[in-house]
C-alpha cells in the first residue's frame, strides 16, 4: 500500500511537471501585446476589433492587455508603465495621448501607433522603434464639401485643448478657412462631458459644425449632434463610424476596421522579423462618404446626386443603403 501512495504521489508529481513544462513552452511562444485605447467609441473600438481579427486570421499566438485611458493623459502614462512591467512584446497606442505615452516609455521594443493625425506633430516620426498608422485628415476636402452643400461664412469648431491633433487639426481648419474668406469660430474642451456646453456656446454664430478626428469629441459626438439637430445647423464630421444613430449630414472618414487590420498587418510584419524603423509611417488613403437624406431634408439642404452615388453609406428613410 505504502508503494502504491508513492507510486501515485510520483506519477502526480511527474504529470505537474509536464504540465508545467508545457504550458511554459505555450507562453513562451505566445507573443505578449498590451494595446492601449485612449477613449471607447465607434472608430476606436473599430481599430482594435480590427487588430485583433487580423493577428487571429493569421495564425498569430497572441495574448492581448488591452487598456482604456478614459480621456486621460495620466491614466495613458500609467498603462505604458504597466505593459512596462508586465514585459509585453509589443505595444499598440490607439490614438495620439497614448501612443505618445507608449513612445515615451520603450526604447527597447516596438511600439505601433494607429489612428494618429498629425505625426510630425505628435513627435513620433524618425523614432527607430516606432512605427504605425496615420488617419491624415483631408481638411481641405472637408471644406470643400461644407461650402458645396451650405455656402457658410462661418463655421464652428469644437476641439480638445489637450490633445496634440486636436489642436493640429482645429489650426489646420481655420488655416483654410482664412484662405477662403471664412471664419472659423472655435471651442475647446478639455474633456468629453464639455462637449456639449462647448457647442451650445457657439451655435448660435455658425452656419455649420465640423467635427474632425478629435476623440474626446468623437467621443461625445451624439450630444454634439443633438445640439446642432435642435438648432438646425448640418453638421460635418471626419469619422463616418460614429455617424450612425445621428443627425450628421455628412461624414468623409476612413473605414477604421480596416485601419485595425492594417495596423494588424504591420505587427504581423514586426513578429517576422521586420524592424519599426523600415515601416516607419503608413498613411489612410481610401476617403469614404456618409450621407443623411433624412437629415438632409429637415434641413432643406440637398445633396448633389454625384455624392450620393459616390457614397459609400447613404441614409434614406431610416435604412442604411450601401454602395
Amino acid at each position: 500500500m505504502k508503494k502504491l501512495i508513492i507510486f501515485m504521489a510520483a506519477a502526480i508529481i511527474l504529470t505537474a511537471s509536464a504540465y508545467s513544462q508545457a504550458t511554459s513552452e505555450t507562453d513562451s511562444s505566445t507573443i505578449r501585446i498590451g494595446i492601449s485605447k485612449l477613449l471607447a467609441h465607434p472608430a476606436l473600438d473599430a481599430i482594435e476589433n480590427g487588430i485583433k481579427d487580423y493577428l487571429e486570421d493569421n495564425g498569430v499566438n497572441a495574448s492581448f492587455d488591452t487598456q482604456n485611458a478614459n480621456g486621460e493623459i495620466s491614466t495613458a502614462a500609467s498603462i505604458a508603465q504597466v505593459f512596462a512591467d508586465e514585459g509585453c512584446d509589443i505595444v499598440v497606442g490607439i490614438a495620439t495621448p497614448t501612443a505618445q505615452a507608449l513612445a515615451n516609455t520603450f526604447e527597447d521594443i516596438p511600439v505601433v501607433f494607429a489612428s494618429v493625425t498629425d505625426v510630425p506633430a505628435a513627435g513620433l516620426d524618425d523614432i527607430e522603434n516606432v512605427c504605425g498608422v496615420s488617419d491624415a485628415v483631408p481638411i481641405q476636402e472637408h471644406f470643400s464639401i461644407i461650402e458645396r452643400l451650405t455656402g457658410a461664412k462661418h463655421i464652428g469648431m469644437v476641439y480638445t485643448s489637450g490633445e496634440a491633433n486636436g489642436i493640429a487639426l482645429m489650426e489646420s481648419m481655420k488655416a483654410v478657412c482664412e484662405e477662403n474668406g471664412v471664419e472659423l469660430i472655435s471651442a475647446s474642451v478639455a474633456n468629453s462631458a464639455e462637449v456639449k456646453m462647448a457647442a451650445e456656446s457657439i451655435i448660435d454664430r455658425v452656419n455649420a459644425m465640423y467635427v474632425a478626428t478629435d476623440n474626446t469629441v468623437v467621443s461625445a459626438l451624439s450630444a454634439l449632434s443633438d445640439t446642432c439637430s435642435d438648432a438646425a445647423i448640418p453638421l460635418f464630421s471626419a469619422d463616418t463610424t460614429s455617424a450612425f444613430g445621428t443627425d450628421v449630414l455628412l461624414a468623409g472618414g476612413f473605414d477604421y476596421y480596416a485601419s485595425g487590420l492594417l495596423t494588424g498587418e504591420l505587427i504581423k510584419a514586426l513578429i517576422d522579423g521586420e524592424s519599426p524603423s523600415d515601416i516607419g509611417t503608413v498613411y489612410l488613403t481610401d476617403l469614404e462618404l456618409y450621407v443623411n437624406l433624412d437629415v438632409a431634408e429637415k434641413l432643406g439642404i440637398e445633396i448633389p446626386q454625384d455624392m450620393i452615388d459616390g457614397a459609400a453609406y447613404v441614409i434614406r428613410d431610416g435604412i442604411t443603403e450601401t454602395a
